[in-house]
């Protein structure tokens, strides 16, 4: 249940004013928490004087998410003046008496979130095991109201439950009924923190162990982060996480496991590609807690942030989330059992390394740091770490990295955003990601040894030796290629076609020049015959050589000058389903997106600095779902034909996004008029999401 109680006397507040802005206060008998550092960091903003800088403002909206605790919000108030200028602050509770205590007697102003009626409750429980009421079986009718009841019109209890006895594929109504009395004394009437813990317990208890370990490492996260699938599931690799079965490699069965969680919704999807695979999740905080309470039960993860609340469970840590600021661990804790430790706040008093033996992961992000610049922090200890699978710092400047790493014969990755590459890096078999996010940085010599690399990213050709622009050829399992570089006449642009020619396993090439235009003579002939994505940042046109690429599904192209022979080559690539297109300038006054073009494509956006008229023909881009495009207001009653026509032919159009430039509010205001009226042409209008944008 979700309270919201606004500070001052004002209007009623509409319940969809709900941004994220997480303050979390766990009772003192939880299990320790990240969570713990928002509040204390919070408490120090209010102790040094920072948020009493609101009294200089007249008006202010400040929202804090999801308080837990009467006392915590009884040193929050302080910093907040009592006047009536306006301002507002708005809480977000789960419990009414936080809610009470924040609303300065103003009850009228609690705004109490309903949970869903029977009605939406049935419509979400069934829909997500059966995908209709109707084909639910007669036999578990009953046994579903009851379940229902448990639920207490709470979505998240719903999903999880539905998602749960949807896995299972099980209609008995034996099993049905086991679940309902697994629920035990659960009341729906008012469900308490711990009842909303032991219906998500009960998906947890029925993971197989294999998941319930990937479930619980996602507890070495922040609350709220956005976590990409491809480190996760890099990191139960390198944990160990993933069995090794017959024809398949480790990271097939990771992202398996990985669908899995998602599809039983203790995972929530946040970015999707055009094929519906998941390419980044989040942690609902509630899944979290209970992420939190059992790696605490189980010894599975320590969260360090407040020395006092974990003394005894500092014994023998597994694996640590290292979110303490301004403190350093006692001498007596015994670090050589811990696996993975994730140090995301930039805390710079981290354990000495030598204190580590059986270390797998170690991730720390010191970006955020203030370090005397004359001190860094020593990580030269890495090297000794023999059993290092995954090595992940930001923030490299202030640290002190290892010159050599020869010895970590099992490190797959290395991801860093320094310069500093280690010199004998080519030494390491096992090796199968290196990232290296700093300019310039030039393609290691001795790379072509590398043979089992996956994926090289953000390594620049400019200055680069022939030997290891030659030997990045010899990479022949590389699936994914981040050049980030500059192009000269020192540049051999022969040999570098040679290498990308070789590179028969590549699925994603990404080229980026930031000063100069990517020259003509970089081709991709022939391509390599699984490329799906492709990025080209700067090139003078739409090369010839793209209309080989038959299975190119993702293309992002920046070109200074485009003509319709330019998007009759883009148009006829057979597999192309997202397309990002930026051009400088039209050497025609129309572009013809003409019929039958983009028979597949599903998300367009195009950019440009002088614009053209964009016409979509009858039959165009049949399963176009989201396009995206800019409009040029400015003089527009001097140039009104420049609004997109054809709009009402993309029948499969669900989402667009214009971007109106103008300087008066009455150019802004003839230019969303006539984007309207041309989609308000279409169809389907009624049913297509409109976001608009002036600037």
């Amino acid at each position: 249940m979700i309270f919201l109680a606004p500070s001052q006397p004002a209007a009623p507040l509409h319940p969809s004013i709900h941004p994220r802005c997480c303050c979390y206060f766990p009772p003192p008998s939880e299990p320790p928490s990240p969570h713990n550092l928002h509040l204390r960091r919070l408490f120090f903003y209010l102790s040094i004087g920072k948020l009493p800088l609101l009294h200089c403002f007249s008006r202010y909206l400040v929202i804090i998410d999801d308080l837990w605790d009467v006392s915590a919000w009884n040193i929050i108030k302080c910093a907040f003046p009592e006047n009536n200028l306006g301002s507002r602050l708005i809480v977000t509770t789960r419990i009414k008496t936080v809610a009470g205590a924040c609303c300065f007697g103003y009850h009228e102003h609690i705004l109490e979130m309903k949970p869903l009626s029977e009605e939406d409750s049935r419509k979400l429980f069934f829909g997500r095991i059966f995908c209709s009421e109707e084909a639910c079986p007669g036999q578990l009718r009953d046994v579903s109201v009851e379940i229902l009841k448990k639920c207490g019109g709470l979505p998240l209890a719903i999903i999880c439950i539905s998602s749960l006895l949807a896995s299972e594929r099980s209609y008995q109504k034996e099993r049905w009924k086991h679940v309902l009395n697994s629920l035990g004394s659960v009341s729906g009437t008012n469900l308490t923190l711990e009842a909303m813990r032991q219906i998500l317990n009960l998906s947890y208890k029925n993971l197989p162990h294999h998941l319930k370990t990937c479930f619980l490492y996602l507890g070495m996260f922040l609350e709220d982060s956005e976590i990409y699938r491809h480190e996760l599931v890099s990191l139960w690799v390198s944990e160990g996480f993933v069995s090794k079965a017959h024809g398949q490699n480790q990271k097939q069965i990771a992202i398996s496991y990985f669908n899995e969680l998602v599809n039983m919704s203790l995972i929530q999807p946040a970015q999707v590609d055009m094929h519906g695979s998941v390419l980044t999740c989040k942690v609902h905080d509630m899944l979290l807690d209970l992420i939190l309470y059992k790696s605490a039960e189980e010894n599975f993860i320590t969260v360090v942030d407040n020395l006092e609340a974990i003394t005894g469970q500092l014994q023998k840590p597994r694996r640590m989330l290292f979110n303490l600021d301004g403190a350093t661990l006692p001498r007596d804790v015994n670090m050589s059992q811990v696996r993975s430790f994730a140090n995301w706040r930039g805390s710079t008093n981290i354990p000495s390394l030598a204190e580590f033996k059986y270390l797998r992961v170690f991730i720390a992000d010191f970006s955020s740091s203030s370090v005397d610049d004359n001190r860094k922090i020593d990580l030269t200890g890495l090297c000794k770490l023999y059993q290092l699978r995954h090595i992940q710092i930001e923030g490299c400047d202030n640290c002190q990295l290892p010159t050599q790493i020869r010895g970590l014969q099992k490190l797959e990755t290395f991801d860093i955003d320094g310069s500093c590459i280690p010199m004998d890096i080519f030494h390491l078999p096992c090796l199968l990601s290196l990232h290296i996010f700093h300019l310039p940085c030039l393609l290691p010599e001795g790379i072509g040894k590398m043979k089992y690399l996956q994926r090289l990213r953000w390594f620049d050709t400019l200055h680069t030796s022939i030997d290891s622009i030659k030997g990045l050829g010899e990479l022949t399992n590389l699936r994914l290629l981040y050049l980030r570089t500059g192009f000269s006449e020192d540049v051999d642009m022969d040999v570098l076609n040679s290498s990308l020619a070789k590179l028969c396993n590549l699925e994603s090439l990404n080229v980026f020049s930031p000063d100069s235009w990517i020259p003509e003579a970089l081709t991709l002939s022939p391509p390599p015959p699984n490329l799906m994505g492709l990025s080209m940042m700067r090139i003078s046109r739409v090369p010839n050589w793209i209309e080989e690429l038959h299975n190119l599904q993702s293309l992002h192209i920046t070109v200074d000058k485009l003509n319709n022979d330019d998007v009759g080559i883009l148009a006829g690539l057979p597999a192309l389903m997202d397309l990002e297109l930026t051009f400088s300038r039209a050497l025609e006054e129309t572009i013809v997106i003409y019929g039958t073009a983009f028979a597949i494509l599903k998300r367009f956006v195009v950019y440009w600095t002088i614009m053209p008229q964009l016409t979509f023909e009858a039959g165009a881009m049949p399963k176009l779902q989201s396009l995206s495009l800019p409009l040029n207001a400015r003089g527009w009653k001097k140039d009104e034909s420049a609004t997109p026509t054809g709009i009402e032919h993309l029948l499969a159009l669900e989402r667009i996004s214009v971007g109106i430039g103008s300087d008066t509010e009455s150019e802004q205001r003839s230019a969303e008029s006539a984007i309207r009226s041309a989609i308000n042409m279409h169809p389907g209008h009624a049913h297509i999401k409109i976001d608009i944008q002036c600037y």
